[in-house]
């Protein structure tokens, strides 16, 4: 056997290294480093770093709605369930309606995704709101619609579906959006509910006045 690392101090301390090491992190203010940093360490692909867009106040937007009490929404329960609720500043609901049995006629009834009839769901709490898609680009582009139809906002969008079809194409929605949302995305294809889940810890563990953040 080859040697390797055996305590869990000494792996994670070398995984943090090796990835600052070889991710190019300058174009990133230091607050978004870090939840980059997050997402390359749960993708295990440093160029992950290289498809990310961002508005520059999306990790202070996020993090402030937090400690004002707002929910969190998610399109998926993987992604519900990989936010580590006790990093939550107020105890903030975080809120996935996916398996809500009544979606199913819903979708059925409107043609469209369960995931699209979810997120109507969320029009009650979505002002102010932090957004975490991981999973379903339907889902995104219905938010979009959503805030374009009745003016609510939410705080911030974390937007990281993955996969062939309508991915990168939601995300570019996101990113062009005319209604000033501030966001995080990873470009084209890639994403998914683990690099969603680590920047929505990373922004919850950020402390907004001393610019530092929560070790794990």
């Amino acid at each position: 056997m080859p040697d390797y690392l055996r305590t869990g101090e000494e792996i994670y301390e070398e995984s943090f290294r090796i990835i600052r090491a070889e991710t190019n992190l300058a174009r990133f203010p230091a607050d978004v480093s870090r939840a980059v940093v997050r997402m390359v360490h749960a993708a295990g692909a440093t160029d992950i770093a290289d498809d990310v867009n961002f508005t520059p106040g999306v990790v202070a937007a996020a993090n402030t709605a937090l400690r004002a009490g707002a929910p969190i929404f998610c399109d998926s329960s993987m992604v519900s369930t990989g936010i580590i609720r006790s990093r939550l500043p107020r105890d903030n609901d975080v809120i996935c309606h996916i398996k809500d049995p009544a979606l199913v006629e819903i979708a059925a009834a409107r043609g469209i995704t369960k995931t699209m009839a979810a997120v109507d769901l969320w029009l009650p709490r979505l002002e102010g709101a932090v957004v975490a898609v991981g999973n379903a680009p339907t889902a995104l582009f219905r938010l979009l619609e959503i805030v374009a139809e009745t003016g609510a906002r939410p705080a911030a969008v974390i937007g990281i579906p993955v996969g062939f079809v309508g991915a990168a194409e939601s995300k570019e929605a996101l990113v062009a959006n005319p209604f000033g949302l501030d966001y995080l995305v990873v470009r084209g294809r890639r994403g998914g509910s683990a690099m969603t889940v680590a920047a929505v810890n990373a922004i919850a563990s950020t402390d907004e006045l001393t610019n530092t953040s929560r070790q794990d």
